[in-house]
């Protein structure tokens, strides 16, 4: 039998088992704003992989004041100098504790629920079954190091300087997020998430008017001048997803800010975007003008290698199911600071599903075993069999 009929077959009579670790890590609640259940989560993640894999050859976990660990687990090889393989994921999800008494984990009709099950404890479950499987059948395999966290929903303003080490001599990375249908994620958008605040004049606006230079008047303007800048032609997109500001009704403001979120393909859309940020303007000389924020995700653009590697995973996939769609996203992840870096990486591996941050959030059951076997597949490929 072909190996990667083989590997399909074994990681299909292994449902069951697959989906008992799920529940086992959905079950374990890891907001990641709550140090004290991240910290029991990244402690039954480790004794996950230790009881499916055995110990690691090589361990580091990097402890994380407020937020999440950094858990560093590598498994040696196996075959003619076997290559180094970095996968990728994150434990901790956007669900405050006590989510689980209202959502438990559940299988009923084809559909995985629970908070997190889809966003990505699925595919960290599949991550490990995939090198088990490797094992198991006693076939070749790269060296694997995993490269797990728990401040992925904040932006990885932690973990992201461990992710791009962990990365630096891998052949490739794998990046254990949510797939789309029988797809995966090769280019995400890069995302800027900015704070414009405006600092007027207040005055009474009956007995004033003339007195007071509105800061919400201020920042509406602002606010038009940054929409206008969309261009979804482009791929960038602007969002003003709050505004707060003023006193009271008959306050001239004397201060208003806007939240924004920014999304673009390119990092020259990022640099005029931070032209347009740079160029805000308010009519009324008085009303001040800051803007803060970053970009807290550079766009994950396939560079050559990162083609070859789609190819790789997609030549595994049409062998196994059939031909993958090469997906293009709004959403960023750990792997556009890869991308980033001009390293191969592919993104989505996970499970398929939907709903992410959302209350219907649910993996399809029948496709975990194929998805994990991709990745299987890949890293048999990426072993050189």
């Amino acid at each position: 039998m072909h190996d990667l009929d083989r590997i399909a077959r074994w990681t299909r009579d292994h449902l069951d088992d697959q989906l008992t670790d799920l529940r086992r890590l959905v079950e374990r609640e890891s907001p990641s704003d709550d140090k004290p259940l991240l910290d029991a989560a990244a402690d039954d993640l480790y004794a996950l992989l230790t009881e499916r894999l055995g110990e690691p050859d090589r361990t580091r976990r990097h402890r994380q004041d407020g937020l999440g660990d950094i858990i560093e687990a590598e498994y040696t090889g196996a075959g003619a100098a076997p290559a180094l393989v970095t996968v990728v994921g994150h434990y901790d999800t956007v669900w405050p504790a006590g989510t689980l008494a209202e959502l438990p984990f559940a299988v009923r009709d084809g559909k995985v629920t629970g908070p997190g099950v889809f966003d990505m404890k699925a595919g960290l479950a599949q991550g490990v079954w995939a090198l088990r499987a490797l094992r198991a059948l006693d076939l070749p395999r790269p060296t694997v190091r995993f490269v797990l966290n728990g401040d992925e929903e904040l932006g990885s303003p932690l973990s992201r300087p461990f992710i791009e080490r962990g990365t630096e001599d891998a052949v490739a990375t794998l990046v254990l997020e949510p797939g789309g249908e029988w797809g995966i994620k090769a280019g995400r958008k890069g995302i800027g998430i900015f704070t414009v605040t405006a600092a007027g004049v207040e005055a009474h606006a009956g007995l004033d008017p003339t007195k007071g230079a509105s800061a919400v008047h201020g920042l509406a303007e602002v606010v038009g001048q940054l929409t206008a800048a969309a261009d979804l032609e482009r791929g960038t997109s602007v969002n003003i997803g709050m505004i707060s500001g003023g006193t009271a009704r008959n306050v001239i403001a004397g201060r208003a800010e806007c939240l924004i979120d920014i999304r673009v393909t390119d990092r020259a859309e990022a640099e005029r975007m931070d032209t347009v940020l740079a160029g805000l303007y308010a009519t009324d000389p008085r009303v001040t003008l800051t803007v803060s924020g970053e970009w807290n995700r550079p766009p994950m653009t396939p560079g050559p290698a990162g083609r070859e590697l789609f190819a790789l995973a997609d030549a595994v996939a049409t062998a196994i199911r059939g031909p993958l769609a090469e997906l293009h996203v709004g959403g960023g992840s750990d792997a556009n600071y890869v991308a980033a870096l001009g390293r191969p990486v592919l993104c989505g591996m996970g499970a398929t599903g939907d709903g992410a941050h959302a209350r219907h959030e649910h993996v399809i059951a029948a496709d975990i075993p194929d998805r994990t076997a991709v990745t299987a597949g890949t890293l048999l490929r990426l072993a050189g069999a």
